[in-house]
């Protein structure tokens, strides 16, 4: 059989009938999932209560406004988080590659290494993660 052949075939069993199956089952589950929310709607209790309408914030009273201005290092704490985590997951690939990257590969991650270290030392030095005002 040549490939042309193996084409025609494939295209033959492949109509589409053999996808009822499929879309049978997304429409009956999006039917189950749209009765089952109207059933609930009109069958579920609507007792609207004080105790029902407040915020809840996993258990914790609320107090004060959710606007009250928060510290910066927050945000900066995070932000180098970020930046230095990222810069961990690109060690993966090079653990991978290893030995096939060779001294080239080990030098290029000694600099990568370098850049990001003389900017830990840029964040130390401007005292970027001293947490006291």
């Amino acid at each position: 059989m040549n490939w042309m052949q193996l084409m025609l075939s494939a295209n033959e069993t492949n109509n589409a009938s053999n996808y009822l199956p499929i879309v049978l089952q997304i429409v009956f589950a999006g039917g189950f999932v749209a009765f089952m929310i109207l059933v609930s709607s009109f069958l579920g209790p609507k007792r609207k209560t004080d105790d029902k309408l407040a915020t809840f914030a996993s258990g914790i009273p609320t107090h004060g406004d959710a606007r009250s201005p928060m510290a910066i290092k927050f945000f900066l704490i995070a932000i180098l988080f970020v930046l230095f985590d990222v810069e961990v997951i690109f060690f993966y690939p090079y653990a991978v590659n290893f030995k096939s990257l060779g001294w080239n590969g080990l030098m290029e991650v000694i600099l990568f290494v370098g850049f990001f270290l003389v900017g830990f030392i840029y964040i130390i030095k401007k005292g970027a993660l001293k947490w006291e005002d």
